[in-house]
């Protein structure tokens, strides 16, 4: 599988659907790519809202690229790599349609954020998440402020500092999924019909909603500069990178 982003609209829904080889990790160019779409998509007058989704039936993310991290030398190259991250959240928020993500399985660091910044998470039983960044050397302070958003900021530090894996379960609890089903089937099957019904709504009700529901986060704008500085500075280090091969050989090994 080649890394790609692609879009098509069906019945007024913008589906957006990304995918690289490993695990669909995020490196820079599908991040640019990714944000610029849903920008565009959400700019339509005819869409009403907009689903992003991954490739494949495994994981649904894996957060970044471990080969971008392990190429990046320079801080001017880092910040622009972790404000990509930066970049396909605040298009989340401020494209004016309401965007709901479909989680099929395993999600990780920045994948987390993507699952956070949705205005509704369809996802599977086996569509655990945890927050990974602290393994690498760095933290997920780019993601953090949606994430803080949907569960709590005592949830956000406890997933930030023991990188356990939360169940599907968990975070239909903590407000991250809002719909979990048995399997990938049964999910579309919920997601065709929600989408449906999405699509027969008023584009300027949903757009009011939309609104309405990101009110008091403007400041997400103000916290990303310093918020990519500490990723970007962290990631530098020789202590990361040795902890990225490090966890590329385990992955190798399996």
């Amino acid at each position: 599988m080649n890394e790609f982003v692609a879009s098509e609209i069906k019945n007024n829904i913008a589906e957006i659907t990304f995918g690289t080889p490993k695990s669909n990790s995020l490196p820079g160019a599908i991040l640019e790519k990714l944000a610029q779409t849903i920008l565009e998509e959400g700019a339509k007058e005819e869409v009403k809202a907009i689903l992003v989704k991954s490739e494949g039936e495994k994981a649904f993310c894996a957060g970044a690229s471990f080969d971008e991290l392990l190429a990046i030398e320079e801080l001017e190259a880092s910040t622009k790599f972790f404000g990509g991250f930066a970049k396909v959240l605040n298009a989340m928020r401020n494209c004016g349609k309401i965007v709901v993500v479909r989680v099929q399985g395993k999600t990780t660091g920045g994948g987390v954020g993507i699952a956070c910044g949705a205005d509704y998470c369809f996802a599977t039983k086996d569509s655990a998440l945890a927050l990974t960044e602290i393994n690498l050397g760095i933290g997920p302070f780019v993601i953090g402020p949606y994430v803080e958003r949907k569960i709590g900021k005592s949830q956000f530090s406890a997933m930030a500092i023991d990188a356990d894996f939360r169940s599907a379960e968990w975070a239909e609890q903590h407000n991250v999924y809002h719909s979990v089903s048995e399997n990938i089937a049964e999910m579309d099957s919920k997601l065709d019909q929600f989408m449906q019904t999405l699509a027969s709504r008023s584009s300027d009700a949903l757009a009011l909603i939309k609104k309405v529901s990101w009110e008091g986060t403007d400041h997400f704008n103000e916290l990303m500069p310093a918020r990519i500085h500490m990723s970007a500075s962290l990631i530098l280090e020789d202590s990361a990178k040795k902890n990225i091969e490090s966890i590329k050989e385990r992955l190798r090994a399996k």
